[in-house]
């Protein structure tokens, strides 16, 4: 996977399809059609596409409510994503979920999650059922540097260590949670050591270069399954948008974000290596582009096409009897 293949050209689709799926979600939610909170992932998406490229359909993954890249990375139709965000029927949730709790189930993706870190415990709870089914699996858990210094993180590094469970923790590492430096925020900002007390293994990952992450994740996923336990990923990453669409982020410079832009974006200077070993040219990435463009056109005209949810769905998937 590291050495030049076509392989790359799925890696840079796959980032460019959560790009612009983003940007559209960015334009929808100006106009009002996408209501509640949404946090988009643009920036990031080389860790969740070369994570993804490390694990297989046995595997789970479970996020944070930053999801929309995640979800679609685990195997979902765009359209479904785009859908729920705008609440339609026809949306993975059924419309109920939004922005910040949609879930594919079939592709093994538990979620986003509205509260700080509540993932990384359930995240270990799937790790846990993975190593008392013992079907092979593993789970991913993604968090951010802002619940890091959650305690129910720490609770669950504990008994991920303690039981030996086949998880990998990813710290996507943004530099700013909310919108607070790490610097102000974090009293140690290595946070690939934060599992040390516990005998945690920790890497630490340019997370703007998917080859990179690849790498890393490989050595993740044989650690875990050589039988060796839970290791953690912190992946240094950046969001070029707020925190969410309500963010101005004015506590950054304008310099900084052009700089992360114009020089170390994870999907132009994977264009860059495409095209100088050959792979692709300058034209054809472009083409490639033209063609994402016009399917998330489609994907856009479904969700606005798509029926809202009946006023009946209200008491439906709220409570079951076994």
């Amino acid at each position: 996977m590291l050495k030049p293949s076509k392989d790359w050209i799925k890696l840079y689709k796959d980032m460019l399809l959560i790009r612009r799926f983003e940007e559209k979600s960015g334009q929808l939610y100006g106009m009002g059609l996408i209501a509640g909170f949404c946090h988009l992932y643009i920036g990031q998406e080389a860790v969740v596409v070369g994570m993804q490229a490390c694990i297989t359909d046995k595997d789970s993954t479970v996020t944070s409510y930053r999801d929309h890249g995640h979800i679609i990375a685990s195997g979902i139709e765009p359209k479904e994503v785009m859908a729920e965000l705008t609440g339609r029927a026809t949306g993975c949730s059924k419309g109920k979920g939004g922005s910040m709790h949609m879930f594919n189930i079939p592709g093994k993706f538990y979620g986003g999650h509205g509260i700080v870190g509540a993932q990384v415990p359930i995240g270990s709870g799937l790790a846990f059922a993975h190593k008392y089914q013992n079907d092979g699996g593993l789970s991913v858990t993604y968090f951010g540097d802002g619940s890091a210094n959650q305690g129910q993180v720490y609770e669950s590094f504990n008994m991920a260590k303690l039981w030996n469970l086949p998880a990998i923790y990813i710290i996507e590492n943004n530099m700013y949670a909310m919108g607070t430096s790490v610097e102000r925020s974090a009293a140690t900002t290595e946070f690939y050591k934060r599992g040390c007390s516990f005998g945690i293994e920790g890497i630490q990952v340019d997370g703007m270069d998917v080859l990179k992450v690849i790498e890393a994740g490989q050595k993740a996923v044989k650690h875990v399954r050589d039988g060796k336990g839970p290791i953690i990923l912190e992946m240094k990453t950046y969001r070029y948008r707020g925190h969410s669409m309500s963010d101005p982020a004015k506590y950054r410079t304008k310099e900084e974000v052009a700089d992360y832009k114009e020089n170390k974006d994870p999907i132009s200077t994977f264009a860059k290596k495409i095209i100088a070993n050959k792979l692709a040219t300058e034209e054809e990435l472009k083409e490639l582009d033209k063609q994402i463009k016009a399917q998330i056109k489609e994907v856009e005209q479904f969700a606005k096409d798509s029926p809202l949810p009946d006023e009946s769905e209200l008491y439906t998937d709220i409570y079951t009897e076994i």
